[in-house]
């Protein structure tokens, strides 16, 4: 989806292994790359962890009781909507998660790295 123009980006920082805060982070970035915004997403540490397959969610059940989609499916959404999901490296090295097992649309970086392309982005820490 092209990026609106005027509308402030927003990247969002996932800090820990919650998969509720992380399904709320991947909300929040869907949401804002479906109305047209750049939407980024950093996991932290050992929220890479959570980026490894199968993405899970531990409200998964209740979710889907409800009719609202799994953390796996919100994981595709958020990826289909244009979302730029980057896992951490020194968290890759924390958590011991290869590269090559997670998904191919994953990029890669440090917190300098994010701050360093946040231009006018809105920062949320989750």
């Amino acid at each position: 989806m092209p990026v609106r123009h005027g509308m402030k980006g927003l990247t969002i920082i996932a800090a820990d292994l919650s998969s509720e805060r992380f399904r709320c982070a991947l909300s929040l970035a869907a949401a804002q790359a479906a109305l047209g915004g750049r939407a980024r997403l950093f996991c932290q540490g050992e929220a890479v962890a959570l980026l490894r397959p199968p993405v899970q969610g531990i409200e998964d059940d209740a979710h889907e009781d409800a009719g609202l989609p799994t953390l796996d499916l919100l994981f595709e959404e958020a990826l289909g909507l244009g979302v730029t999901i980057i896992a951490c490296q020194s968290g890759m090295a924390l958590t011991n998660t290869d590269a090559r097992t997670l998904d191919a649309r994953i990029t890669f970086g440090g917190m300098v790295s994010v701050l360093q392309a946040l231009g006018d982005d809105r920062l949320l820490c989750v």
